[in-house]
């Protein structure tokens, strides 16, 4: 009962953040810190689809370092394809998992189980959320519906951030977000002009 009262307090937390924001940038903060606090986990991050060039390009995230959030393209065709394809994908050991594109990376970040689940609005696929977890984690169907749940909010949130301002894609959302980036103060360091991680205290 706990662990359920926990996760609506977090969607509450979200819900209520979307409905007085309209900054796409401050609710996908707000969804990644929500469910790494919420799981206790490694970190958060979330990940809009490039059509161009079939990459996954990070929006926000929480909890992992520069380095590996630095740590190369991520291709949407080679990392944990069928998450976006089919559906959600828990990955128990990262490092023994062939749809992991950075195994050596995420040794070295301490990450030993992943979760992937797709953010599709609309019937378009607009990215995806990932939750990583520094523990051997065998994700149940609730944690699995708790992070699909928030990762379907944010997408929301970011899609109407694109229509209100009348964006093509969701790459211009994160065109847009990196010029709300360089125009305000906030904790995360830009990369390439890119939100990145809040390292966990």
């Amino acid at each position: 009962m706990k662990k359920q009262l926990i996760n609506y307090e977090t969607l509450l937390k979200v819900t209520k953040a979307i409905s007085h924001s309209k900054d796409p940038e401050e609710v996908a903060l707000m969804t990644v810190e929500s469910i790494k606090t919420a799981f206790a986990a490694k970190g958060c991050a979330l990940f809009l689809i490039n059509r161009k060039n079939n990459e996954l390009k990070l929006a926000t995230s929480y909890g992992l370092s520069d380095e590996y959030i630095n740590k190369g393209p991520v291709s949407a065709l080679r990392s944990i394809a069928e998450s976006l394809e089919e559906g959600p994908v828990a990955i128990y050991d990262v490092l023994d998992d062939p749809r992991i594109q950075y195994p050596k990376e995420a040794q070295k970040e301490g990450i030993a189980s992943l979760l992937s689940v797709p953010i599709v609005v609309g019937g378009n696929l607009m990215g995806a959320m990932r939750v990583y977890t520094s523990e051997p984690w065998e994700f149940t169907l609730e944690d699995v519906n708790f992070v699909q749940s928030l990762a379907q909010i944010a997408g929301m949130a970011l899609n109407m951030a694109r229509h209100t301002k009348g964006l093509k894609s969701s790459i211009d959302v994160l065109k847009t977000m990196r010029e709300v980036q360089t125009h305000k103060t906030t904790r995360r360091t830009p990369y390439e002009g890119v939100p990145i991680s809040v390292p966990s205290n």
